[in-house]
């Protein structure tokens, strides 16, 4: 069970604005979607969600862009994936109320738990950490 393409662009975007957020600076809409491949007006849909979900800061003007609200670390990958796909997921009780259906009904409870469970010990600065760790080793294998 991945991410929605909504959700991964916006956790994509939210790794690039923890990269700058202790220089202080702000990324430009465009400029995110230019580096990651993302279009321009669908980044600013979501953009708009994480702030108005209190994730993210919006600074108007000519110099103006995207930062974190808060340090990366205070983060965590489930208040963004809440913020952009909704708390939970809603599963309909089926009219099969079978006793396989119920046990497999009880094993998605429970995937969903463990999904919470990592995504909430997961923070922007783990995210950060990992891709820095990658983006390191790349550069010294071509070396």
């Amino acid at each position: 069970m991945g991410f929605s393409a909504k959700t991964e662009y916006g956790i994509v975007s939210l790794i690039e604005l923890a990269a700058v957020y202790d220089q202080g600076q702000v990324l430009q809409v465009a400029e995110i979607a230019q580096r990651q491949g993302i279009p321009d007006r669908y980044l600013e849909q979501m953009l708009t969600s994480l702030r108005r979900g209190k994730i993210l800061r919006s600074i108007r003007g000519p110099k103006g862009g995207y930062q974190l609200a808060r340090p990366p670390a205070e983060v965590s990958v489930a208040q963004v994936v809440n913020c952009l796909e909704g708390e939970g997921s809603s599963r309909s009780s089926s009219a099969r109320a079978t006793a396989e259906f119920e046990v497999l009904g009880h094993l998605a409870a429970r995937l969903d738990g463990a999904r919470q469970q990592l995504l909430g010990e997961t923070s922007l600065q783990d995210l950060l950490d990992q891709r820095n760790r990658l983006e390191q080793s790349q550069v010294m294998y071509f070396i």
